[in-house]
């Protein structure tokens, strides 16, 4: 079949600009900071939250975030599903198709040189979060020191040090390592955690906290038996440190920030929630993950008399809800909330609660009920009448209800409103084995398909 000379330059041009990268990755190997290529990060910057006070954080963030809840919902959904269609047929060419059904895997897992583009992942973003860049347009930094000796000062070459910078940072891991943090993790915008290839556990001290910041990707990590710190001097610039009060222990904490993406985690075992997005958050996607051994794991929405979060629209996604797990995936406030081809596979109280009339987008799940009959139920109006609750819009839609599990739904149905709670094109109840199954932080090999 006769090749058209476009279409050959098409691919000489492809080939190149592979080439050219490869060598470019290749050079990352030396501690902390290593240079991909010149790229003009300072479009993406935020000059209002660099070299800033949480306080002027905090009026950037609100403003951030309202530009951040989707207008038009519906056209927006339209787009997505034509980005992925577009996407997966692009990938029609060889390793780039996995043909596991998970958007986000079969966009980057199957390339054996994964490690050389990392910075494809953010790339696979899918729902609210999907524009979530981290830090893609920045440097790289290798972590070389688990140790967190001064929250204050912290020391090149530790996470500490990497994610309170104030440029664009995708954040890497020389070697396996335990980081038991002394203080909260205070992140800064654009930045992205990237642990595959290696096996770090942040554990047994302070976690994570996204604090009136924008463009965060966490991945890969194992975030467990994270304790209440504070009361305490804590950097979160390079410029700025300030009196943090007691924090609760969650393992992510996500408060007053959007464009935010938390990927192939495992969580667990926590003081307080596994993952927390309060005060306004927005744009965000929690996917991929695998909780286990907790009591209240998701929560979002600050309080029922917090109004801002009428804003927040997030999508959980394909993530395993699994072994020793209670209330409160997720138990949601005011917003909007698509619930997507996750698989449940243990509760003790109930999956899915709320309050204060959030509109709940149930589809393509998998809800495999507990033996206690007294807790078959998938959903819980939290402290709320049914006169009230009745007119809530929290819908079931091809979810796989297993062992006398059942969701109660309600409200009219109204149109606009599930468009605003819709993220994505939810695939079948059917393929949730195949799309959770490797949920959690992965254990990827350099070399090999991840």
């Amino acid at each position: 079949m006769a090749v058209s000379s476009s279409a050959t330059k098409w691919v000489l041009f492809l080939l190149l600009a592979l080439l050219i990268r490869e060598e470019a990755m290749a050079m990352a190997t030396t501690p902390q900071i290593s240079d991909l290529r010149n790229v003009e990060v300072e479009r993406h910057r935020l000059p209002s939250l660099t070299n800033s006070s949480m306080v002027e954080r905090a009026k950037e963030a609100d403003k951030l975030n309202e530009q951040a809840a989707v207008a038009n919902p519906e056209e927006v959904v339209s787009m997505v599903e034509m980005s992925i269609q577009n996407s997966t047929e692009r990938r029609k060419l060889g390793y780039f198709s996995c043909g596991t059904g998970n958007p986000i895997d079969d966009c980057w897992r199957c390339d054996p040189n994964w490690q050389r583009n990392r910075k494809r992942l953010a790339d696979c973003g899918i729902g609210f979060g999907r524009n979530a860049i981290g830090g893609r347009d920045g440097k790289f930094y290798v972590v070389t020191d688990p140790r967190d000796d001064d929250p204050v000062n912290p020391k090149p070459g530790t996470l500490r040090h990497a994610v309170i910078q104030d440029r664009p940072l995708w954040i890497v891991f020389k070697r396996d390592m335990v980081i038991q943090l002394k203080q909260e993790l205070i992140m800064n915008s654009f930045k992205t955690i990237d642990a595959r290839g290696v096996n770090v556990h942040i554990a047994n001290g302070a976690c994570i906290t996204i604090q009136f910041v924008t463009n965060v990707i966490i991945h890969g990590l194992h975030i467990h038996d994270c304790k209440p710190t504070g009361n305490a001097m804590v950097r979160s610039s390079p410029t700025h440190f300030g009196w943090r009060t007691m924090a609760d222990g969650d393992a992510i904490s996500i408060f007053g920030s959007s464009h935010i993406w938390v990927d192939h985690n495992s969580l667990s075992h926590c003081a307080d929630g596994l993952v927390d997005a309060v005060m306004g958050s927005t744009a965000i996607t929690i996917s991929n993950n695998h909780f286990t051994h907790h009591n209240e794991v998701i929560l979002l929405g600050h309080s029922d008399s917090y109004t801002r979060d009428k804003l927040m629209q997030v999508t959980i996604a394909y993530n395993h809800f699994g072994e020793g797990l209670i209330q409160r995936m997720p138990r949601c406030r005011h917003g909007y909330f698509h619930v997507v081809n996750n698989d449940y596979t243990h509760w003790e109280m109930y999956a899915i609660g709320g309050s204060a009339n959030p509109t709940i987008n149930s589809q393509g799940n998998r809800y495999n009920a507990p033996t206690n009959p007294f807790a078959k139920e998938v959903t819980k109006r939290v402290e709320t009448a049914e006169t009230q609750w009745k007119g809530w819009n929290w819908r079931s839609e091809g979810d796989l209800l297993l062992n006398g599990a059942y969701f109660t739904p309600s409200g009219a149905g109204a149109s606009a409103s599930y468009a605003r709670a819709s993220s994505l094109g939810a695939k079948s109840s059917s393929m949730v084995d195949s799309m959770t199954s490797n949920a959690g932080a992965l254990g990827c090999k350099r070399g090999r398909q991840c």
